[in-house]
């Protein structure tokens, strides 16, 4: 069991460390020291609280005041005797509260703080209150995520009455271990309903989807609302709400699958109205609309065809929209990525600082560079020194999220991977453009890439990444051709294009040397 959320024995934090009872270990997420920390000596009580691996507690101890059933945070006296939770009292004052597990094992919360330490044969496996209840009482189990709600659900549910029993019981901890499943699973199989109450977080989803993943089909999850909690409710005076949620429990389903009108409706409400931005180039914007949030583009072509050209066109006509955007180019420096669209802005070569130099347009460039920067659309990163696929994923999730970016371009793919051998490399690529493919989905971030291509027209190491592609986009130039005007033009060609199945000749782009831009002819 992990007691989370406790005071640390090493530092000042009042919540931010947590203990494993069975392995008598534990961990400070403020000062990120452990539990038994070497050469510390703790004192008993912390010891008593947080007990080592292995440590002997005696049968009798000590103690003082008297034990009471007492009523407090709303729960009265009568609901902690029927689950016989006894409350510590020194000097009048409630100093601890006492839950007994099946096993006999006491799960002790001190009070007023939050504090828990366990004693006698504390077994994490079990659910507070199973051994309370007869089995074939009731259709339905309630099951909360702490013992004091499973008090509060079941009080608010109106206990147990003539034949009729409210089940109610509670996990030891929100992190319950596998052992816990396996031990409860013919219990829990004898009812025809499980209604979870559980908080509505991380921790809560993650319990509702496992236990609904155990016992398919019978879950149901109270929607608590505004209130975190059963107790939340019961201390609100709110109890005829929570019979009300909970007889209205929905089936659950997990938050990764769409059933319910308000879902399905909500996906046409909130998609947004233009999800894909025009590139200018009409053969293509006629087939495909433009490029699109929301999917993983692919251009591919062998090398010196002008996929990085390209690339660089789409950015400019990004910036002349106003549309969000950052970019990576991996086979250059980070400064002519500057000057290549610093080139658009001008309508001159202005890719080389020796260029900028010796046309006399420093000023020029300095005012262009200054307008990219002040315009907030545009983004400029790169992988430091060993960083791979992770960064990368991480940095689109964060340019979508943080800076409100449409789309992330980055070239080639091939590179975003450092291996030695072409098998690792084949299976890291396929990796990656399934994550890509799907953080394209899941953030509505338009994702666009370059590819080399073998001589058999394939995308090189790696085919997943042409079909997890949403468009794959050929680019062919006939580089020896005599005529000038076809040896520096580019032509597109849709091969596969799943938002709008048009496919074919998308267009034509004619590279111009002494402005060293592109233009759609």
């Amino acid at each position: 069991m992990e007691l989370s959320h406790q005071p640390c024995p090493n530092c000042n934090s009042s919540d931010a460390f947590s203990f494993n009872v069975e392995k008598g270990v534990g961990k400070c997420f403020s000062c990120s020291e452990p539990y038994p920390k070497r050469g510390v000596k703790y004192d008993e009580e912390t010891l008593a609280k947080y007990p080592l691996k292995g440590a002997v507690e005696p049968t009798e101890r000590p103690v003082s005041g008297s034990m009471k059933f007492v009523g407090m945070r709303g729960i009265d006296a009568q609901t902690m005797e029927a689950y016989g939770v006894l409350t510590r009292v020194v000097d009048g004052k409630p100093v601890a509260q006492e839950y007994t597990y099946p096993s006999g094992g006491v799960k002790v919360r001190s009070l007023p703080h939050k504090g828990f330490s366990v004693r006698g044969a504390f077994k994490s496996d079990e659910l507070f209150g199973m051994n309370l209840f007869t089995l074939g009482s009731s259709k339905r189990l309630t099951i909360t995520e702490g013992e004091l709600d499973a008090l509060s659900a079941y009080q608010m549910l109106g206990g147990s009455s003539g034949r009729y029993e409210n089940v109610v019981v509670s996990l030891p901890s929100a992190s319950p271990s596998k052992n816990l499943w396996a031990n409860v699973k013919d219990w829990v199989d004898a009812f025809e309903e499980i209604i979870l109450s559980v908080d509505n977080d991380e921790r809560g989803n993650e319990i509702a989807e496992k236990i609904n993943n155990l016992w398919p089909n019978k879950v149901r999850r109270v929607d608590h609302g505004k209130y975190k909690d059963a107790n939340e409710f019961l201390q609100a005076g709110k109890g005829a709400e929570f019979k009300s949620a909970w007889w209205n429990a929905p089936k659950y389903v997990p938050d990764n699958v769409l059933h319910s009108s308000s879902d399905l409706l909500e996906l046409f409400d909130k998609q947004e109205n233009h999800t894909y931005v025009p590139t200018g180039i009409a053969e293509f914007d006629a087939k495909a609309m433009g490029l699109m949030q929301g999917h993983f583009t692919v251009f591919k072509a062998p090398t010196g065809i002008g996929k990085t050209e390209l690339m660089r066109f789409l950015e400019w006509n990004f910036l002349q929209k106003g549309v969000s955007f950052a970019t990576m180019h991996l086979e250059e420096t980070k400064l002519r990525s500057v000057l290549g669209l610093v080139s658009y802005d001008l309508g001159d070569n202005l890719t080389r600082k020796d260029l900028v130099e010796g046309k006399g347009r420093v000023d020029d460039v300095r005012e262009s560079i200054k307008r990219l920067g002040d315009s907030e659309l545009y983004y400029q990163y790169f992988l430091k020194d060993g960083q791979g696929e992770e960064e990368l994923i991480a940095n689109i999730r964060l340019f979508k999220e943080a800076y409100g970016c449409r789309f992330v371009l980055f070239e080639p793919i091939q590179d975003v991977i450092s291996v030695s051998s072409e098998e690792n490399k084949e299976s890291r690529l396929a990796e990656l453009a399934v994550r890509l493919s799907k953080v394209a989905a899941d953030l509505n971030v338009g994702i666009v890439t370059i590819a080399h291509t073998n001589e058999d027209g394939d995308v090189k190491y790696c085919k997943m990444i042409g079909q997890r592609a949403s468009m794959i986009v050929r680019l062919d130039r006939d580089k020896d051709a005599e005529d000038e005007v076809d040896r520096n033009t580019t032509r597109l060609y849709i091969e596969k294009n799943r938002p709008t199945s048009e496919e074919g000749y998308a267009g034509s782009m004619l590279f111009d040397g002494k402005s060293f831009t592109m233009g759609a002819i």
